[in-house]
């Protein structure tokens, strides 16, 4: 941890960073999840609101 001290003595405390890097671009099977987790929050949505649609 890194602490400093002001001139009046009050210590202050500093979480270590953490190591930068750079992100990979995904994969095709990746990119394919990431379709389909997409079209199914979309219909799951779109479920909720025409039910509540309905129920109203």
């Amino acid at each position: 941890m890194y602490t400093t001290v002001n001139e009046d003595g009050v210590l202050n405390n500093y979480a270590k960073e953490p190591q930068v890097y750079c992100a990979e671009y995904p994969a095709i099977w990746e990119q394919r999840r990431y379709v389909l987790q997409g079209a199914v929050a979309t219909m799951f949505v779109a479920v909720l609101v025409l039910f509540a649609f309905a129920v109203s």
